[in-house]
């Protein structure tokens, strides 16, 4: 495997898996084995790369890149699925992501550790925090998908990562977003729980650390990558370091709990009405078909300003359906009309809340309030 090293980020040429949308990306991350499971599809599905970018940058949205402004960062799409998947996340589980950036992240493993899981990212600059918390509200606001999963919603807290109270609990998955130097592996390491999985870049690999035991752990390499070392902690006027509290484990509510439960039921009848009327629920529900991308030869890792932009090579047998997908292309021209459009995708559950005899107050504490 060849490595290219780059300087000038605007001297890159093409990009590996871009998409013309969201969906797009995904369905190329999908096609070059970036994104293997259906928890992580969906929760990449779920929300859109391009929230989180701002206005005049989210032409780059879709395509296989990491992107920077000042102190805003968001990895590589390729560098997320890997992560996602690497961490094996379940519901329930407890989740801590250091250097938690825009909160993308966060907000795509809270799709799958569900209402009853725990989700803190610790980030170092007061500016991006603010900035992944405004992205939360809209995500919470705006996004029919808060509607379509039982939502653990990320809290972030402004510190050094290297700086978490000694006496904070540890957690089932933690992840850090950057190079993690060989003197803070154990560091780390003491803050998972056992049984847990830490992912994080480890010299110069993406690396899965498992622990099995007390003192026993697994390790693999995942891939070669290369990330911006983590910022070394600094010392307060009075020579003590500024540790970092992380957020309190909230016991929710009873009232939160009854919404929780009523909300869970009414998409179990939704999808029992779908199974009923068409033979299958909403889970499979197909997309408008999109025109197939096909898929590129990759044989090198690229890192621009100490972020990776392309991982994986490809395999050769994906440069063996040319005809295939010419003759795939005749047949959608065949059968979708000119002008079609993906039709609107519709609430169920907003719907049917809305639908429900209740005061209007309680249906929209039903609704989180939500605009949409």
């Amino acid at each position: 495997m060849h490595v290219l090293c780059l300087s000038v980020i605007s001297r890159m040429g093409g990009a590996v898996s871009a998409g013309e949308d969201n969906d797009e990306l995904i369905d190329n991350l999908k096609e070059a084995q970036y994104i293997r499971s259906e928890l992580v599809e969906q929760a990449f599905r779920a929300i859109d790369r391009a929230d989180y970018y701002l206005e005049e940058f989210k032409e780059n949205a879709y395509k296989d890149l990491a992107w920077k402004h000042g102190n805003i960062h968001l990895s590589a799409p390729c560098i997320y699925s890997e992560v996602m998947e690497a961490l094996d996340l379940q519901p329930g589980l407890s989740f801590l992501n250091l250097g938690s950036g825009t909160g993308y992240l966060s907000s795509m493993v809270g799709l799958i550790l569900g209402p009853f899981g725990v989700n803190h990212g610790v980030e170092l600059h007061s500016d991006v925090t603010e900035y992944a918390k405004q992205k939360l509200d809209f995500f919470i606001r705006t996004s029919d998908s808060f509607d379509k999963f039982d939502f653990c919603e990320p809290s972030f807290v402004t510190g050094n990562c290297l700086e978490i109270s000694p006496d904070c609990s540890q957690y089932d998955r933690v992840y850090c977003g950057a190079g993690v130097q060989k003197e803070h592996e154990e560091y780390m390491k003491s803050l998972l729980k056992v049984g847990g999985i830490l992912v994080m870049p480890l010299e110069e690999k993406l690396t899965k650390i498992t622990r099995t035991g007390p003192s026993a752990w697994e390790t693999k390499k995942i891939l070669a990558v290369s990330f911006a070392p983590l910022i070394q902690p600094c010392q307060s006027e009075s020579g003590k370091s500024r540790l970092v509290q992380l957020p309190p484990l909230a016991v929710r509510s009873l009232q939160d709990l009854a919404r929780i439960a009523i909300r869970g039921t009414i998409k179990k009848v939704i999808h029992q009405e779908a199974v009923n009327k068409n033979g299958n629920g909403l889970k499979n529900t197909p997309r408008f078909k999109r025109r197939r991308v096909r898929r590129r030869r990759l044989e090198t890792i690229v890192f621009l300003d100490k972020e990776v932009f392309a991982s994986r090579i490809s395999n050769p047998s994906d440069d063996n359906s040319s005809g295939d997908l010419e003759e795939e292309r005749r047949e959608e021209e065949a059968t979708t009309p000119p002008d079609a459009k993906p039709e609107p995708p519709v609430n169920f559950l907003r719907e049917k809340v809305l639908s429900l005899p209740l005061p209007d107050p309680l249906k929209y504490y039903l609704l989180y309030y939500r605009e949409k």
